[in-house]
């Protein structure tokens, strides 16, 4: 197996440079951002409505007798992490600006990603149901509890003042009202969903990646590349991928000191170390002004490529053991 797949260099995030670079040469101003705001809004909200409809509720219901499981992947992801990320604080401003920490706080309280956790965890040998019960759950929960993690965790720290009600109302109708369309039509459209899978599939970068144009567009003009230089991020790549150890190792020994099974241990590495990319970018570009929102984004992308090749191996290795 070649050193890119063995490191699950991920594809989209080439794709995702890309769209960086040339939001940074050719930015979209004047009406022609006007034009790409109402498309983003557009993505956004057909984004969570195809997520809608392809979350199965008798995967939900295979694993969530297990409690004690979920309990502790929660626990990981949306209380663990936004300590971690408290901690941080006094890496600013010597190490990092104060708008990477708050792209640190913002990726400390998303949810977990769904897909690579089920696909990490199936690969380790772990207990897949539960996964996809926790994963999913992760991100459903996410939508309501992200946005008032991170105002409650940037209030603390006195970086940055967000209008909590307006924008869980934004986010209501941009992400969840579409969602819970999209779930209650699944009848109607789960043929169709996995006869063309693989379109939803480039739909959903799609929409992710006119995301990140506009809001690199928005961030070049305000300047990004002036106030975020190499060694900025290489500070990002260093605190992610310390971070992502701290959380995995956690997860390890909390495991074995409960008694979990080897098959749980897995699931609970892979579900609770995870952070959500796919919710992340269309969140911030509600959450947060649109001149941050390039800047806070730095670490949630540095951070996805990282847990990626972290666990890729981590996953070889439990499966190594397990035969």
């Amino acid at each position: 197996m070649c050193w890119w797949r063995r490191l699950q260099i991920d594809y989209f995030l080439l794709f995702m440079l890309m769209t960086i670079m040339l939001a940074s040469f050719f930015p979209c101003q004047g009406k022609v951002k006007i034009v790409f705001q109402h498309l983003t809004t557009i993505a956004i909200a057909l984004l969570f409505f195809l997520h809608g409809a392809k979350l199965s509720r008798q995967a939900i219901f295979a694993g969530i007798g297990h409690w004690r499981l979920h309990l502790l992947i929660f626990c990981s992801t949306f209380i663990l992490f936004p300590i971690i990320g408290l901690a941080l604080k006094p890496l600013v401003p010597e190490w990092m600006s104060p708008t990477v920490y708050i792209g640190f706080l913002y990726l400390c309280a998303l949810p977990a990603t769904v897909q690579p956790a089920i696909a990490f965890t199936s690969v380790a040998g772990g207990n897949i149901a539960a996964a996809i019960c926790s994963a999913s759950a992760s991100s459903l929960l996410g939508v309501f509890l992200s946005p008032i993690l991170v105002s409650f965790l940037i209030d603390i720290d006195n970086h940055q003042q967000i209008e909590l009600l307006s924008n869980i109302g934004a986010i209501l109708l941009q992400i969840m009202l579409p969602f819970i369309l999209g779930h209650l039509l699944r009848p109607l459209l789960v043929q169709w969903i996995n006869r063309y899978r693989k379109l939803i599939t480039i739909s959903d970068r799609s929409s992710i990646l006119l995301v990140v144009y506009v809001a690199f567009s928005e961030a070049v003009i305000e300047g990004i590349w002036y106030k975020v230089d190499g060694w900025s991020l290489l500070m990002i790549a260093i605190v992610s991928g310390f971070l992502l150890a701290i959380v995995i190792l956690f997860n390890i020994y909390t495991a074995r000191y409960f008694g979990f099974s080897k098959a749980d241990e897995i699931t609970i590495v892979f579900c609770g170390s995870k952070k959500s990319l796919v919710n992340g970018v269309p969140m911030a570009n509600i959450l947060f002004p649109a001149h941050l929102v390039g800047i806070i984004l730095l670490p949630v992308m540095i951070f996805h490529q990282i847990q990626l090749m972290v666990c890729a191996l981590l996953a070889q290795r439990y499966a190594k053991k397990s035969r």
